[in-house]
This record gives C-alpha cells, structure tokens and sequence, in this order.
C-alpha cells in the first residue's frame, strides 16, 4: 500500500486529478503553510501565488484536503498548485459581523458530534450541529462520552434519539475502553471522521483512546460546570494505528449556522411532516384552527422548547439567506461599475 492510500487515497480521488503534479493530503494548517503528506513523506508547503489570485478564501486548502503540489528543487518542500473537489464540505459562519464561512472539516465519511454525559448535554446545541453535518455531505454520528460516569444512560439516549432521526449514537468510556472499539471499526478502510463538540467533552481522551496511546494533550475539566479549557487550539489529522483517520477539531461553544436549508428536512422531519397535517396550507402554527403543530405541542407529542428552536433557527437562516444576497448584489454592482471604468478608459 502506497503510503498516501493509508490517508484515503484511491481511485475517485485519482479520477478528481487532470492537474499533472505530487499528490498529498493536509495534515495540518499554520499561518498559511501547511503541513502535507505525500506519498515522499510528510512535506512542509505554501500556496502558489497564482493560486492566491485566482480563488477567494473558503478554496484555500484545509486539514483533510486533497492537494496537487509542485516540489521546491532539492528540498522536503512543496508548492501547492490546486485543491482538489471535497467530497464533504462542514462549516460554520465566521465570527463576528461578517458573511464569511469557515471550513471546519472537509473530506470526512463521518461527522462525529461528541457531548459529554454531564453538564455539557445540550440538544438544541446538538440541533445546530446535526443541521450542518446533514448538510456537509458526510454521515452524522453522535458519540456521548464519559459514560463511566454517567447513572442514567437510557435517558440520555432516549433524549438523542427524539431529534437525532436515523442517526447512530454511541455511548463510549475513554477510561474504561467501552464503546471505543465500534467507533474504530466505522473508519476501518482508511476512513475518515471528524470530532465535533464543545471544550471539555473528552475529545483529546477520545483520540487517545482510539490510538492506544497518548497523542493528545488532556486538561481537567471544572466540576462545578463541566466547562473545560480548549486543549486543541487547531485542527490536525491522525492516522490511527488500526487504520482510520480522524480530525480533531477547537472546542466549539458557540456555533453560528452558514447555509444549512437543506440540513432543515433531515433534522426536524418531524415537524415537518406535522405541518403537512394542518388545516390551512399557509398555516403560521400560531392560532390557526386545525393547526397540527399547536395540538401536537398541547398533548405533549412535540416538545415547546423543540418547535421554539426549529423557529430560531429558521429565522437565523432566513438571515443569513438575506445577508447573503445583498453581498451577492454588491458585489454584482461594484462589478459592473469596474467594467464601466474600464470601458470609458479605452475610449
């Protein structure tokens, strides 16, 4: 086995190349070099200037990307001249006031969303998270950890299971090993999965667990709230010893969606389809007679606080799909004022 195939080389990623050059995978990004594995070794690259020019930011190549680069002459160096077609894409909406996305990991079979069985538990965080991984094109999977310590397992389960809809949920000990042996095999065949979660839920533990040794620094967590520091200030990829690769991503509290519409469907299909039982087909599942929403809410069938956090996040789409469109715009018009400039100049 060619040693990027460990990585997850493979026939469709070998079709996606019409570019001639070294194929190597990102194992690491820092301040705009980037650590890649090719199949000569681990080389340290840059991106072509060229490259710079001609694609905005969200192209510039992430961990798990497929890169085809140029060697520097005589040195364990490249020059990266294109990224090729991600078969996943999971991000998030930049901080701040800005209409940026920000790639979290692409390339990846499995979004691994981790909560841990304590204070951290948060489904209408979990919501947010399974939007955008049914929207990335990769397989969600919630992994609830710590559950040496957890007294009552089935409720945590049952919890996931009434929003998380044809999703696997796995409860793993990193202390006790339990669990981690299923996880394993889901990225046997050189698959990759990216870890997903908040500070403190065990995801350092997690890697380790799943390498058999410690490759990851684990800090202690507060009792009082469970809140841990970030231990992982940036995202890396780790080849495991059995086979398999994982991502390890920053703790993420805050999680603002980017573009997730079509996540909508698959994370509140029951909602969904509850609306298709209404009245009225204009329905606002206020006051309406004959609202099934509203009566599914008064017989306890949907929870209040579900219906509540399917709307905000509507809302917050809508936003977005606002926002989005009146950059769009602007960039349109600042466009064609630039060829109008041009035009006069000439004559």
């Amino acid at each position: 086995m060619n040693l990027i195939e460990q990585y997850g080389w493979n026939n469709k990623w070998e079709e996606k190349m019409l570019s001639k050059g070294i194929a190597g995978r990102v194992l690491l990004e820092h301040k705009n070099l980037y650590r890649v594995m090719t199949n000569e070794g681990e080389w340290l690259c840059s991106l072509s200037g060229k490259f710079k020019f001609d694609h905005g930011r969200e192209a510039f190549p992430a961990v798990g990307d497929w890169v085809v680069l140029e060697q520097m002459p005589g040195e364990e160096k490249g020059i990266i001249q294109d990224v090729l077609p991600r078969s996943s894409q999971f991000s998030r909406k930049a901080a701040g006031l800005t209409t940026e996305i920000q790639l979290i990991a692409v390339n990846v079979d499995y979004v691994f969303l981790v909560m841990s069985l304590n204070h951290d538990f948060n489904l209408r965080r979990l919501e947010r998270y399974l939007l955008a991984a049914w929207d990335s094109g990769a397989t969600p999977v919630v992994v609830l950890t710590k559950k040496d310590a957890c007294d009552d397992l089935a409720f945590y389960i049952n919890e996931v299971e009434s929003i998380a809809f044809g999703v696997d949920v796995f409860a793993v000990s990193s202390v006790t090993g339990e669990g981690i042996d299923s996880l394993a095999n889901l990225l046997s065949g050189s698959k990759t999965g990216a870890l997903l979660g908040s500070s403190g839920v065990g995801k350092s533990s997690l890697i380790n667990a799943l390498s058999g040794e410690e490759v990851m620094v684990v800090n202690n967590i507060r009792e009082d709230d469970s809140k841990g520091r970030h231990t992982t200030t940036h995202r890396e990829l780790t080849l495991l010893p059995e086979g398999g690769l994982l991502i390890d991503t920053p703790g993420m509290r805050e999680f603002q969606l980017w573009d997730t519409s079509d996540g909508i469907s698959a994370s509140f299909q029951d909602i969904e389809e509850l609306a298709d039982g209404c009245r009225f087909r204009d329905c606002k599942h206020e006051k309406e007679p004959g609202c099934a929403i509203q009566e599914a809410i008064y017989t306890g069938a949907l929870k209040q606080e579900r219906y509540k956090s399917y709307v905000k996040l509507m809302r917050e789409l809508a936003h977005i799909e606002r926002k989005n469109d009146l950059v769009a715009k602007k960039a349109e018009v600042n466009k064609w004022k630039q060829l109008t400039k041009i035009h006069r100049k000439k004559k």
